[in-house]
Formats: structure tokens, C-alpha cells, sequence
């Protein structure tokens, strides 16, 4: 039997962490359910001295997860960090406290201005302090990767005797050669007392496109747990892909002498799940869930495929849970059909509210040759978008030509019930669309960036818009809408972003 490696899932936390990809709470509820499908090992829920927002994740997220997945609260080196996240982790019934500093040259030099012996004191000290609240505590070595080899072993030495059950040996810059890395693995393995009754984990960034390569290494040198996110979210390049990992492993697991415990057929819905919630876009070529991941294009290819698709496929795409046959969906497809294709898409509906999915499949389908499955899951996410709404937006009918003055009228419903209406102009149609939406909101934001993305193929493709609106502290909110018509879903889209601005103003007023 190949040694059992643990996913320790970072996307609630370091993958926030990238650029205009903030969650919410409520967000992250439904991302730590989808982690807890794939039966994920670790779930690190959030960072809770750094907002009321990441304390209530971490607390929510432990009453969520049970017994199914350790929950990990981030601290630095500093007691008041390591208070609160004992507090947001009182829910969880598998806690955990990730504490830890900075230990390579410029770590030390530059931002904490400490010497190696206070490094190992201020380690020695936070782990210790740690394990009042908890018996499971991880220290991480921020920055190991350029880190002095023989003092990191000294930290990690301290760190252990000081009562870390886990080792965290980030790369943090992705600065590292993959064969460097796993020697430096190796090392901590042969050199540090006791290391062999803790979980060597490795945290490895792609700041050099390296960091599934990274990981690899350190795992097969020794590692335990590999601390990566759906999709490589992260900071500055990302960290490592959880696909990525887990199927490298699951093709390579005797010569890794590793496998995992991740329900791979939930990867590309987890992968699109995050994507819609962040609104950070996949890019078409990227491995395991890319929308070309399986795409052959070459009529040598297509040929090759078609009489073996171990050809020029190393995985069978209902491995990763991507579409293989598909049912094809159109205005003549009955109840049946669609019921039939949501359930193998993973979605199913009470018969109460299955008419009303059905009648808005009908819509799309009347002006459409054919749906996709794209087309369902973004209906889906739109009807879930609408039913969590403070404002929804009911109709809208604008007028705009040359010489016309582009003219906006707005149906939005508020939680409450009671439908508003207003008329505005713009200089443009999408400008007086948001003008008379703005006339009715409680709040209003500043619009940063716009991007527009056919979510299937053809002239007759759903529009799908995403928004990043600035609200007046400066921070940045992600709104995404879809529709037939690109004005709709771009106003869908921005009322959707003053919906997540209004329920992160709530929440922190709220405690």
C-alpha cells in the first residue's frame, strides 16, 4: 500500500489572496461544501485576526465541516493572533492552528528584523502557545525555499520539540528548482530528530510556473500534505493546482509511492464552482480543467482518438468529472431530458421549483440551436445568484441608436418584495442601464473593470458578464450575470456586485 498524502485545501484562504477573487462568507460556505465532497483532508478556512469576515468563515466552516475535514485557522508569530483563531476554531471538532514565521535571509533581515535565535525563540514560543488552545498545531517556515538549509533545520528541530504535529516547508516565492526542493525535503527527513512521528507538509508557489513540479518533489522525498488550491489560485502566480496534484499522483502513484483520498470526479465541478464565485476566469489550456483540456482539434488527433483515446489522452475525462457523451438539449427537450442531464451535471430541484427552471431553459433553448452544458450551469448559478439577492433585477428595456440618447428603464425588486422603477440616460446603453439601477439601490459603486465572455460556442451564445465595482472604501467587489442579451447581463452583473457590497457591509456591522 502507497503512503496516504493529505490535501490541505487553501483556496478559502491563500487563494483569496489573489487580486479582485475576495468571498464572502456565505461563498465560502458553499466552496468548503464542494471541498468536503471531494473529501479533501485539510480545509484552510481563513486567516481570523484579519477581519470579523475571516473570524465567521472559520467559525461557520467548523460547524460545517464535522468530523469529515481538520479545520485551520492561520495566525502569525504573535499571541493575540493565536487567541482569536482559537476562538473561531471553539466549532470545529477537528481544529487546527497554522502558526509560523518568516526564516529565510530576507525574511529576517528585511521585514522582521530579528537575528536566527530569536527566529527559533519566537518559533519555540508560538508553537507552545498554540498548544494551550490545541493539541493538532502546524508551524509553517515562511520562505524555507531560500532559507539557510542547516538553520531550517535547527526551526524545524525547535519547532517539533516544542510540540508542532505538522511541518510546513513553503516555497513561497516558487524560487526553487524542483530537484533543489525535494533535496531540501530529504534533508529535513534524515537530519531532524522526530521528524518521522510528524506530517512534513509543502506549500509551493508558481511564481516560476514550477509548482505542481515543486510539490511533487517534496512528496517524493518525504512530504506528507501538499497545501495547494482549485484552479492554482493564489498570490502573485498562484499556488499549486489541487488538480493538477491529485492527478499527478493517481497516474504516478507507485513511483511517488503515494496516493489520495480526493474524489477526482468532482474536480471540474469544483474548478467551475470557484471560478463563477471568484470570477477569475480559467484559462482554456490549463491542465485537468481547462475547457481544452480533452479538446482535440488535429485531424491526426481526432483520428487517433477515435480509434483509442489512450492515444493522445492520459485520462479519461469522466475521471475528473468533465463531460464525456452528452444528451443534446433543445426547445423540443422535455422534462425528462433536462431533469436527466442537471443530475449527471449534479444539480437536481424540487418538482415545485422544476417548472421554473424548466421555463427559463425554454427561454434560452427558443433562441438557441442547441444548449450546452455551460448554458445549464450558468443558468443554475444565476437562479442561485437571484434567490440570495437584496435586489433583483426583473426587466429592462433600453432604447439607443444614432442619433437616439441611450435610454435606460429599470424593473428592480427589492428583499423586501416591493418592485421599483426608474428611467435614466447614459452615454451608452449599459451607462444609462446602471444609472437607473443606481437610482434605487442603497448603495452605489464605482465601476473598475468589464469583461464580456460568450459561454458556449456560436452567434446565439448566453452572455455571460463579469464587473469588478470599487465600493467608497476602496475595496474591490466581483459581480457576474447571463443572459441572451449583453445589456441584461451586464446590468444583472452589476446589481449582483451591489448585492455582495451591501451583504459584506451587513455582516461587519452585524458583529
Amino acid at each position: 500500500m502507497t503512503r496516504k498524502i493529505d490535501i490541505f485545501d487553501t483556496t478559502l484562504r491563500d487563494g483569496e489572496q489573489s487580486p479582485g477573487a475576495s468571498m464572502n462568507t456565505e461563498e465560502k460556505l458553499v466552496i468548503a461544501q464542494e471541498l468536503l465532497r471531494m473529501h479533501v483532508d485539510v480545509i484552510e478556512a481563513g486567516f481570523p485576526i484579519s477581519s470579523p469576515g475571516d473570524f465567521r468563515s472559520v467559525q461557520e466552516i467548523g460547524r460545517l465541516a464535522g468530523d469529515d475535514a481538520v479545520v485551520v485557522g492561520l495566525t502569525r508569530a504573535v499571541d493575540e493572533d493565536i487567541d482569536r483563531a482559537a476562538e473561531a476554531l471553539k466549532t470545529a471538532r477537528r481544529p487546527r492552528i497554522h502558526t509560523g514565521l518568516g526564516v529565510s535571509p530576507q525574511h529576517l533581515r528585511e521585514k522582521l528584523m530579528i537575528d536566527e535565535d530569536e527566529c527559533i525563540e519566537r518559533a519555540i514560543h508560538c508553537v507552545s502557545y498554540a498548544k494551550r488552545y490545541v493539541e493538532d498545531v502546524e508551524f509553517y517556515a515562511e520562505d524555507a525555499g531560500r532559507s539557510d538549509q542547516r538553520f531550517l533545520e535547527r526551526v524545524i528541530q525547535a519547532a517539533i520539540e516544542a510540540g508542532a504535529t505538522v511541518v510546513n516547508i513553503p516555497d513561497t516565492t516558487g524560487y526553487q528548482m524542483p530537484e533543489d526542493f525535494g533535496a531540501r525535503i530529504k534533508g529535513l527527513a534524515d537530519n531532524v530528530r522526530g521528524i518521522e512521528n510528524v506530517t512534513i507538509s509543502v506549500h509551493t508557489h508558481n511564481d516560476l510556473g514550477m509548482a505542481t513540479a515543486l510539490a511533487l518533489a517534496g512528496v517524493k522525498n518525504g512530504a506528507r500534505q501538499v497545501e495547494c488550491t482549485i484552479n492554482g489560485l493564489g498570490e502573485r502566480a498562484g499556488n499549486t493546482a489541487l488538480e493538477e496534484v491529485v492527478m499527478a499522483i493517481r497516474m504516478h502513484g507507485d513511483e511517488l509511492d503515494a496516493h489520495t483520498g480526493v474524489v477526482t470526479k468532482e474536480l471540474t465541478r469544483a474548478s467551475h464552482l470557484v471560478s463563477r464565485i471568484t470570477g477569475m476566469q480559467v484559462q482554456a489550456n490549463k491542465a485537468i480543467v481547462g475547457s481544452n483540456a480533452f479538446a482535440h482539434s488535429s485531424g491526426i488527433h481526432q483520428d487517433g482518438v477515435l480509434k483509442a483515446r489512450d492515444t493522445y489522452e492520459i485520462i479519461d475525462p469522466a475521471d475528473v468529472g468533465a463531460a464525456g457523451s452528452e444528451i443534446i438539449l433543445s426547445a423540443r427537450s422535455g422534462h425528462a431530458a433536462l431533469r436527466h442531464r442537471l443530475g449527471e451535471l449534479g444539480y437536481s430541484f424540487p418538482d415545485a421549483e422544476f417548472d421554473e427552471v424548466y421555463q427559463r431553459f425554454l427561454e434560452i433553448a427558443d433562441q438557441k440551436k442547441e444548449v450546452y452544458d455551460e448554458d445549464l450551469e450558468s443558468m443554475v448559478q444565476e437562479r442561485q445568484r437571484d434567490i440570495q439577492a437584496i435586489y433583483t433585477l426583473n426587466a429592462l428595456q433600453v432604447s439607443c441608436g444614432d442619433p437616439l440618447v441611450p435610454t435606460a428603464t429599470a424593473t428592480v425588486t427589492d428583499e423586501s418584495g416591493t418592485r421599483h422603477v426608474a428611467c435614466s440616460t447614459g452615454t451608452g446603453p449599459v451607462d444609462a442601464a446602471y444609472k437607473a439601477i443606481d437610482q434605487i439601490v442603497e448603495t452605489h459603486g464605482d465601476l473598475q473593470e468589464f469583461a464580456v465572455k460568450a459561454v458556449t460556442r456560436g452567434i446565439d451564445a448566453i452572455g455571460e458578464v463579469t464587473v469588478r465595482v470599487q465600493a467608497k472604501d476602496g475595496k474591490v467587489y466581483t459581480g457576474r450575470g447571463a443572459d441572451n442579451d449583453i445589456i441584461v447581463s451586464s446590468a444583472k452583473a452589476y446589481v449582483n456586485a451591489i448585492n455582495r457590497m451591501i451583504q459584506t457591509a451587513r455582516s461587519k456591522a452585524g458583529e
